[in-house]
């Protein structure tokens, strides 16, 4: 059957970020079709909830606290995996985000944050991750980039250049590891999370549904549902990829003035 390619038994997944939010949604679409999670991010309490959560799908789950922003808690995570669930299969690059900032009020500081947060932790972990996964016959690397690495949206000079860097570096890695490791990125659009949250009432969601095609924002399982497709063997002949999952947008829905 072909949903059957979609089962990922047997095989381990690192996600990060996953105490809420895609990253959370992502480890439990993984559980719900058989996978091994490991549910990492910064605060124990949500990555207790997660793997508790995906544990009822009747699979293992590992909650870590990671700070990705700390290379000796990443080489941790990966070293914890495969010493408690024996390999790695996928990895999910899930944490990033920048506040918006004006370009006249971006410092070269808060510029090179960004970058380092979004783009080189996970550089740095995909790395770490790789070689377990040739050992293990192959993999899949699913890098959240964003809309705003692809369309021009006023005060996401910092963000917007980091995740536009990340989905080249996608393409990159994917041809240089090619064929055993798979590597895509998503360029999700705005979606309802706790990221988005503090910037949304009423008017202001109503505003960004009415610039954007499917006349909604995104929900969490419409991106959890790409980033299974990806993962699993449902699409074994893609690599190199960046699919944009956004709502049909072709332009900024960003309603908000950046001070």
């Amino acid at each position: 059957m072909i949903l059957d390619r979609f089962r990922l038994d047997g095989k381990v997944a690192i996600v990060t970020g996953a105490g809420r939010g895609i990253g959370r949604g992502s480890a439990l679409a993984f559980a719900d079709v058989g996978g091994d999670v490991v549910c990492a991010a910064r605060t124990e309490e949500q990555v207790r909830e997660t793997a508790a959560e995906a544990e009822k799908r009747g699979v293992r789950a590992l909650p870590v606290v990671c700070d990705v922003s700390q290379r000796d808690q990443l080489e941790s995570l990966v070293e914890t995996t495969v010493r408690e669930l024996g390999r790695v299969d996928i990895l999910v690059n899930n944490v990033g985000g920048t506040m918006p900032k004006p370009l006249l009020r971006t410092s070269e500081s808060f510029f090179n944050e960004a970058f380092q947060f979004n783009v080189t932790t996970a550089f740095l972990l995909s790395r770490l991750a790789i070689p377990h996964m040739l050992e293990s016959g192959g993999g899949s690397i699913v890098n959240i980039s964003s809309a705003a690495g692809r369309l021009p949206i006023p005060g996401f000079v910092a963000y917007g250049t980091a995740k536009a860097a990340m989905s080249h570096m996608t393409k990159v890695m994917a041809h240089e590891i090619a064929p055993a490791v798979r590597v895509n990125s998503i360029a999700v659009g705005a979606t309802l999370t706790s990221a988005l949250a503090p910037f949304l009432d009423d008017d202001a969601k109503a505003r960004m549904e009415s610039l954007t095609p499917m006349a909604s924002l995104g929900e969490v399982d419409d991106i959890a549902s790409a980033v299974l497709f990806l993962a699993s063997p449902a699409s074994r002949w893609v690599t190199g990829k960046s699919f944009e999952i956004d709502g049909g947008q072709e332009a900024s829905n960003w309603p908000f003035e950046t001070s």
